[in-house]
């Protein structure tokens, strides 16, 4: 972003703006190629179609460079990063999320950091010439997460991002630490693209005295998918008129996504009694993943898969590294 000189609202901006502000680029020990979109949007508006545009370019320049740096606002980058890891299977290079909190023209703007060492993560190498992070990323304030198990947690401060569930794959410091017990390994197996996702979902997010009419009301929405945001534990009212509608709706056809509205911790279903009728009508664990890697997961399986009952059950596997099995 730069500070539009007449509204002083920010507004996106091309890389050649970029290069001008970091000049400090060109002294990177590696030869960069850019590729912008034609309409440089705010990260607000992103969607499907966009990450299914982007899933392509990667696809088209995967066998021609080392790895991919993708500038993108903070607000939904988390989605986004998600969303590509889905989408790339058997990814073997990085692909790394930055940006900022302070525009690139600010004095104190975090972008240039961010931005270099990124392109120093993407452009390390092992001696035996692999990328040393063969996934998707987000690097933030001197860290790189993994894309799928990051959320964006404060809009004001430099350290934008946290991923409580997961370590951290990169520190950045003097030198740059890289935890190779938590990356993970590339599997010797075809690059696949996944461009397809289905958008047809909704979200249930519960709180105490929430009332038939708007569980109903969600629950009957045209969606194949739902992401039901739940107490603690995975735990929900157990009155009846609650447990029947989910019941109702899972007979539908419809799956249904068990994730916890707390950051940190599992869902445990069938652990306390208030979840354990959930188990048995078919709700889908979530486990521990983050309420966006959710949500794009769902948009992938529901892409892949018809069956609800394969679509559940694809849920609840670990296919990216989204997900811990307790």
């Amino acid at each position: 972003m730069m500070t539009d000189p007449k509204t002083k609202t920010l507004k996106p901006i091309n890389f050649e703006q970029i290069m001008d502000n970091v000049p400090e680029l060109e002294r990177l020990n590696c030869q960069i190629e850019v590729r912008s979109f034609d309409e440089i949007i705010d990260s607000s508006n992103m969607n499907p179609e966009i990450w299914s545009q982007l899933a392509g370019i990667i696809e088209q320049y995967y066998d021609s460079v080392d790895g991919f740096v993708v500038l993108h606002g903070s607000d939904t980058m988390a989605f986004t990063a998600s969303a590509m890891s889905f989408m790339l299977e058997n990814l073997a290079k990085p692909v790394i999320f930055t940006g900022s909190q302070l525009p690139i023209s600010a004095i104190r703007t975090d972008a240039k950091e961010n931005l270099m060492t990124a392109i120093e993560i993407t452009s390390s190498r092992s001696k035996d010439d692999r990328a040393l992070v063969p996934e998707v990323g987000i690097y933030f304030d001197y860290k790189l997460f993994r894309g799928n198990r990051a959320f964006k947690y404060n809009s004001s401060k430099f350290e934008a991002f946290r991923s409580p569930n997961y370590p951290v794959l990169v520190e950045s410091g003097v030198h740059l630490r890289f935890s190779e017990n938590y990356i993970r390994k590339p599997v010797d197996a075809p690059f696949k693209v996944h461009k397809n996702l289905a958008n047809d979902i909704a979200v249930l997010k519960l709180y105490p005295g929430i009332g038939p009419k708007v569980v109903e009301t969600i629950l009957n929405a045209d969606v194949r998918g739902i992401v039901m945001e739940t107490f603690g534990a995975g735990n929900t009212t157990t009155d009846a008129w609650f447990i029947d509608m989910l019941k109702k709706a899972i007979d539908n056809g419809k799956v249904i996504l068990d994730i916890s509205q707390c950051k940190v911790g599992t869902v445990e279903l069938g652990r306390y009694e208030t979840s354990k009728q959930l188990k048995d009508m078919g709700v889908a664990n979530g486990f521990d993943m983050t309420y966006e890697a959710a949500i794009t997961k769902m948009m992938y399986v529901l892409g892949q898969e018809q069956d609800p009952i394969k679509v559940a059950r694809l849920l609840e596997m670990d296919l990216r590294g989204e997900l811990t099995w307790y």
